[in-house]
């Protein structure tokens, strides 16, 4: 299948598809080789230490390892839509969340920085009670 010049993928998308991948196998370096110095993000986990804006690579990679031990999900985008300065991705997840059957829409917003990701912003759809311990 030959690619038009109107389905080249955007920044936008290549940066999700690695978000999706750490998010799914556990493989950062392919989303943290994107990302500036001073980046950041903030998730919305009802859990002490990670309700407040968290900094770098490394805490990006707790999170990952984090996520995994309680969520096994795929992650599926819906909408993408990107302007100069930001990314945002509507994307669905399915799977399981502590052994129970998850489903959500969630949202990211990625800034960026020339061609590299400055921050990014997630939002959920709905709330996250079962990240709290059965």
């Amino acid at each position: 299948m030959e690619k038009s010049v109107g389905s080249v993928p955007s920044r936008t998308c290549e940066v999700f598809d690695a978000f999706r991948r750490a998010f799914e196998t556990g493989h950062t370096v392919d989303f943290l080789k994107m990302v500036t110095e001073g980046f950041h993000f903030s998730v919305p986990l009802p859990l002490e230490g990670w309700n407040h804006e968290q900094q770098g690579k490394e805490r990006f990679e707790e999170l990952i390892r984090f996520e995994r031990s309680v969520l096994q999900v795929e992650l599926t985008s819906l909408i993408v839509l990107e302007n100069e300065d930001n990314g945002m991705v509507v994307f669905r997840a399915e799977g399981s969340l502590n052994g129970q059957p998850y489903r959500n829409e969630l949202a990211v917003v990625f800034e960026f920085e020339a061609e590299r990701i400055r921050s990014f912003r997630e939002y959920v759809g709905m709330p996250l009670k079962n990240y709290e311990t059965p």
